[in-house]
């Protein structure tokens, strides 16, 4: 069951080149997304877009697609951006075991805020979220408005679906890592 899962996501990105686009086209296709997925962002809390300039570094999955009968997957394409410019494209794989069925696609935006938490990332062949760094979930009140609290921490993490934030969910075991041209 857990194999076939796997194949199905990994079906979903593989790239064959006569039957998908280059991967410059790829490529467009993630900035295009990861300006709408930071879009999104700004739409949904306030004082994010303000954050996100702040930040050394901003990594942005902007489809994670996971899907689930009891064992679940999450795989995800996106960039990192440094000084509003490209500076690599990244793959995200989550996994887990528990009571879990179906299937959804969210965004995830992760703020490196501090040039130490930026560079320890991009010095590693790969990373995970709560073993490498600690990701402080940000926290958006009734009104919008981001915890200045939670801001305040060398690594941020935002959560988006279709529907908006979420909310008590956790980044802890998402690995991340080159994705190779």
């Amino acid at each position: 069951m857990t194999l076939s899962l796997v194949v199905a996501m990994t079906a979903c990105t593989t790239t064959v080149p006569s039957q998908q686009a280059s991967n410059m086209t790829k490529y467009q296709a993630i900035d295009a997304d990861t300006d709408a997925a930071l879009n999104n962002l700004y739409r949904q809390a306030k004082g994010s877009r303000e954050l996100v300039a702040k930040a050394k570094g901003v990594l942005v999955f902007p489809s994670v697609l996971a899907a689930g009968f009891v064992v679940g997957a999450a795989y995800g394409e996106g960039e990192l951006r440094v000084g509003n410019q490209t500076a690599g494209y990244y793959k995200t794989m989550t996994g887990s075991i528990g009571l879990q069925a179906g299937a959804q696609s969210k965004a995830l935006v992760f703020l490196f805020m501090t040039q130490d938490s930026l560079d320890q990332f991009r010095r590693g062949s790969g990373w995970t979220a709560g073993v490498d760094a600690n990701v402080a979930l940000l926290k958006v009140g009734a009104d919008g408005s981001i915890d200045t609290e939670t801001a305040k921490a060398p690594v941020i993490g935002f959560v988006l679906t279709n529907g908006g934030l979420m909310f008590n969910v956790s980044l802890q075991g998402t690995k991340v890592s080159r994705l190779n041209p």
